[in-house]
């Protein structure tokens, strides 16, 4: 055992406070703390802070005392440290996120189920394309079971939030893809120890549709990069030029133009630069007043939905209007609303409701439930041109992972 304090020394609420690490590994320091009544709450990225009044004690039940400097040195030389700008946690609404690293060639992929059920041969088919990536694949046990009751969910909310755990706390995978969308993934977001997901290595999340939940969550609790693109059902359904185009964004990452080969349309001229925030439509607005939704303001907002009608689309843009959803938002990018009924009405309520924010705005972006969608990074800053006269561009900031 190597468990490390160092002096108690740094102020903070009107106290005195140590750092407790290990060495060794995060496992030892949690087994550690917990035998000797420190609380987890007290854990920050790759040390406990403790009060000053608990020092002797951690001391005398085996924490071995070191200089301040020895211990960020002996943290650092084994590979522990976790810098702030490194790590997984809170970061203000409208601030570009941590982008994890991309996919190689042999990397672990694992696919949870967090809403619907899922029709086994459809995953096999979206299965069998990110094997054709050179990924390898897991799949979560509880990815194809369905509730004992609500038979529109896939399992318990407790099992399924127990699978999304064992993932991403896995330092083995290197990307999490959802297995559908439906309803279901805002049940279980509650269930999850945020605390603990914020301790793993940042990795990918990508899915669409339901798991805007999960992208919310993901951005305002551990603030990463997320990507709005094919679960892997509806990847085993895509064109070959949309699965391409994910393919391309999860291995080869660039400061690219999204719009670059697309018809998008402009409907309010304009620039405005911000970091790129949204998804579905209406699980954006059942998010409203929960603490893992994750505001417009300051970024480029993408909308899209599917099977709502006109008036309920306008019912559920005026709920994150009179929300103040949008207040500071630098621009709109609408998606595909796919069997949204008459397209020109539902064309007419999005343009009815969004055009007075008066920033820039396109339409017509293949992005949402189509086989031809095309991927969106959350949380990377982008800017959004859309000229009185010419092709509308939204180019990357940055590449969206490392």
């Amino acid at each position: 055992m190597a468990i490390l304090i160092d002096p108690p020394a740094w102020a903070a609420h009107g106290r005195l406070w140590s750092h407790l690490v290990s060495d060794v590994s995060y496992d030892e320091l949690h087994a550690f703390a917990a035998a000797h009544g420190v609380p987890r709450r007290g854990f920050e990225r790759d040390h406990y802070d403790v009060p000053a009044d608990t020092y002797h004690g951690l001391v005398a039940a085996g924490a071995s005392p070191v200089p301040s400097r020895d211990l960020l040195r002996r943290l650092t030389t084994a590979g522990l440290r976790r810098r702030k700008v490194d790590a997984m946690g809170r970061r203000a609404t409208g601030n570009a996120l941590l982008r994890p690293p991309r996919l190689r060639g042999g990397d672990l992929v694992a696919v949870t189920a967090t809403a619907g059920p899922i029709e086994e041969q459809r995953l096999e088919a979206g299965l069998d394309r990110l094997r054709g990536w050179g990924l390898r694949v897991r799949v979560l046990p509880h990815t194809l079971d369905r509730h004992p009751s609500l038979t529109y969910l896939a399992g318990t909310d407790e099992e399924r939030a127990a699978d999304f755990t064992a993932a991403w706390m896995d330092d083995e995978v290197a990307a999490v893809i959802a297995g559908r969308g439906g309803y279901g993934t805002q049940r279980m977001l509650d269930l999850l120890d945020w605390r603990r997901l914020a301790e793993a290595t940042p990795k990918i999340y990508a899915g669409f549709s339901d798991v805007t939940a999960m992208h919310q969550a993901l951005a305002s609790r551990l603030g990463v990069v997320t990507l709005h693109s094919h679960v892997t059902t509806s990847l085993g359904q895509a064109s070959h030029e949309s699965a391409e185009l994910m393919r391309s964004m999860l291995f080869e990452p660039a400061a690219v133009d999204l719009f670059e080969g697309t018809d998008v349309r402009g409907a309010v001229p304009g620039t405005g630069t911000g970091v790129l925030v949204g998804g579905n439509l209406a699980i954006l607005a059942a998010d409203v007043g929960a603490a893992s939704a994750r505001l417009g303001r300051r970024g480029i907002v993408l909308l899209e939905d599917v099977t709502e009608d006109a008036y309920r689309i306008d019912r559920l843009l005026t709920q994150l209007l009179r929300a103040g959803w949008f207040e500071g938002v630098r621009g709109v990018v609408l998606g595909t609303f796919t069997d949204c009924g008459d397209e020109a009405l539902c064309r007419a309520a999005l343009l009815d409701r969004l055009t007075p924010l008066g920033v820039p705005l396109v339409t017509g972006y293949d992005a949402g439930h189509s086989t031809t969608a095309r991927c969106v990074p959350f949380g990377v800053r982008a800017t959004l041109d859309v000229p009185a006269d010419g092709a509308p561009s939204l180019r990357l900031s940055a590449p969206p992972f490392t």
